[in-house]
């Protein structure tokens, strides 16, 4: 009789679970880097405006 992946013990799943959840990880966090980043401001003045006029009352048109 062999034995298979859903023959293992919990240990073994966790383990098998974890290791493909860190190279899940890893990749993601590879990919976000490697890739070239935008020299884009909007956001930045966007949340720089809000905090700005945070508590301020709005203007009646």
């Amino acid at each position: 009789m062999s034995s298979s992946f859903h023959n293992a013990d919990k240990s073994t799943h966790r383990r098998v679970m974890l290791v493909g959840l860190m190279f899940c990880a890893l990749f993601v966090a590879v990919s976000f880097f490697a890739k070239e980043q935008p020299e884009n401001h909007y956001v930045l003045q966007k949340a720089d405006r809000l905090v700005r006029t945070a508590g301020a009352p709005l203007p009646a048109n």
